[in-house]
C-alpha cells in the first residue's frame, strides 16, 4: 500500500471540507477550520509528494514544517476562543481578520527563512523536532480544552462534535508522537538494530495520520449539517 498517496488523498478531502466549513459558519469556528486546512498545505503535501515542483529546495522544505506548526497554533487559538464563547456567548473580531492574520504570519515566516542562510539538513531536522513537539504537547492541551468545552455545551446538539474533536487530537497525538519518538531516538538511522520499534512506530504514525484525516472530515461534515 502506498501510504503517502492515501494520506494525500484523505487530507485533500479533509482540507477542502475544513476550508469550506470556515467560509460557511460564524467567526468563532474560523481559526479551528483554517488550522486543519493548513495541515494539508504544511504537513501532508510537501512530505508525501516529494516530486512536487520546488519541493527539494531547502527553504520550501523548512517552510512546510513551519506552516504545519502554524496549523496547530491556529487550532489551539481557535479552541481557546470557543471555550471563552461557550462561557460568555461573546464573539470578537471578523472572519476576514483570521485569514489575514494567518497569511501574515506565514508571510513573515517565509521572509525570515529567505533572509537567513540556506537551511541545512540539520536545521530542517531541528525545525521538524520543534514542530512535532508543539503538535504533541498542544494536542494534550487541546484534549483538556475540548473536555471543558464539552462540559459547557453538553446540553446542545453540537456537543458530540467536540467529543469527535477529542478523537481527532488523540489520533494527532499518535501520528506526531510516533514521529517525535523516531526523531528523538534517531531510529531511522538505527532501524537495523531495532526493527520492531522502528516499524511499529511507522505503522502507528501512518494509522494515526489516516484516522485523523478521516475523523476531521467526518467531524466538520457532521457539524456543518447541524449548524445549517
Amino acid at each position: 500500500m502506498d501510504w503517502n498517496v492515501l494520506q494525500v488523498v484523505l487530507w485533500l478531502i479533509a482540507g477542502l471540507v475544513s476550508f469550506s466549513f470556515s467560509l460557511g459558519n460564524v467567526r468563532v469556528w474560523t481559526s479551528i477550520a483554517v488550522g486543519f486546512f493548513l495541515v494539508l498545505l504544511g504537513e501532508v503535501i510537501p512530505q508525501a509528494v516529494p516530486y512536487l515542483p520546488g519541493s527539494s529546495i531547502p527553504q520550501v522544505q523548512v517552510m512546510g514544517h513551519i506552516v504545519g506548526t502554524i496549523a496547530i497554533l491556529a487550532m489551539t487559538h481557535g479552541f481557546q476562543e470557543y471555550y471563552v464563547f461557550s462561557r460568555t456567548l461573546e464573539m470578537e473580531g471578523r472572519r476576514l481578520s483570521v485569514y489575514l492574520l494567518t497569511a501574515a504570519v506565514i508571510g513573515v515566516s517565509f521572509l525570515f527563512i529567505l533572509v537567513n542562510p540556506t537551511p541545512t539538513p540539520e536545521t530542517e531536522r531541528l525545525v521538524q523536532v520543534v514542530g512535532n513537539t508543539n503538535w504533541v504537547f498542544l494536542s494534550l492541551i487541546n484534549l483538556d480544552m475540548l473536555r471543558k468545552i464539552y462540559l459547557n455545551v453538553k446540553g446542545s446538539p453540537i456537543a458530540r462534535g467536540f467529543l469527535a474533536f477529542m478523537a481527532v487530537f488523540f489520533f494527532i497525538f499518535l501520528w506526531k508522537g510516533s514521529a517525535l519518538y523516531l526523531q528523538v531516538y534517531g531510529l531511522e538511522q538505527l532501524a537495523g538494530q531495532f526493527p520492531f520499534r522502528y516499524q511499529f512506530s511507522l505503522m502507528v504514525g501512518h494509522f494515526g495520520n489516516i484516522l485523523c484525516s478521516l475523523s476531521v472530515s467526518a467531524t466538520f461534515l457532521y457539524l456543518g449539517r447541524l449548524l445549517r
